[in-house]
């Protein structure tokens, strides 16, 4: 072990390759990513109040019909395409680059998901947040998103009553950035809290380590990481209180 003082200043960077977690259902295809599996020994396939971190794909033409969540706050990031959501509560709402959407789905929540026959191919990130407490009242939230600036990080929702323009029951913090190839900037962090980032598309370097497409890394400290594009990247960023208190009941998270 290097005892070295420049070794214990570096910070904990646990990198994991693309997810072997998926699930085929025709149109409809899930890789699932599970943020504590980064870390070695760790008990929970989440990090904290993360749950995981869900890649989806939907065809054009495609139908989730109804179906119920509980116990979880599910956000729906699109980058690019549409999602359009129906639920019982009588919302008709399109998810697109310029709108996000989160469900605090709480003592219960049903909706569908469809894509039209002439909507483009759909690949965004569903994300499972692990609120503080059960049974919590159910909520939708839709909301325009700034537009992005390139190679800043654009703060799309937080935990209740901070500046974020979406919020989830818990203490998550999630950013998005697109960089250009070269570009660098700090991985958001806040003290005392532990930052996860997953590569949506593109190749990064996370301080040392490089990170390429559909890869993750788990910054188990609050230091300043860099992270550099080594060819045009989006890349989302959490920033998550591991002491956060949590529930496992959700649908799909847990």
């Amino acid at each position: 072990m290097d005892d070295s003082p420049s070794a214990q200043t570096q910070p904990r960077i646990h990198t994991a390759p693309r997810t072997d977690v998926s699930q085929h259902q025709g149109k409809f295809r899930i890789h699932l990513n599970f943020p504590g599996r980064a870390v070695p020994d760790h008990d929970d396939h989440g990090y904290g109040p993360l749950a995981t971190v869900v890649e989806s794909f939907m065809d054009p033409g495609t139908l989730i019909r109804m179906h119920q969540h509980r116990n979880e706050e599910i956000i729906s990031w699109v980058p690019d395409g549409v999602m359009r959501h129906d639920d019982r509560q009588g919302n008709s709402l399109v998810t697109d680059p310029e709108h996000l959407m989160v469900m605090n789905a709480g003592s219960g929540f049903w909706h569908s998901e469809e894509t039209l026959a002439d909507d483009p191919p759909l690949r965004m990130l569903q994300i499972f947040v692990r609120p503080y407490s059960l049974d919590l009242e159910s909520d939708i939230q839709h909301e325009p998103i700034p537009d992005p600036v390139p190679n800043e990080w654009r703060h799309l929702f937080g935990p209740e009553g901070s500046d974020a323009p979406l919020d989830v029951r818990n203490d998550v913090h999630f950013y998005d950035c697109r960089l250009n190839a070269g570009a660098t900037t700090t991985l958001p962090s806040r003290a005392g809290w532990d930052t996860y980032c997953y590569v949506f598309e593109g190749a990064v370097e996370i301080g040392e380590k490089a990170v390429g497409d559909t890869e993750s890394a788990l910054v188990t400290d609050d230091s300043d990481v860099f992270v550099t594009a080594t060819e045009d990247s989006t890349v989302v960023g959490f920033s998550i209180n591991p002491d956060a208190p949590i529930t496992r009941q959700g649908t799909i998270g847990r």
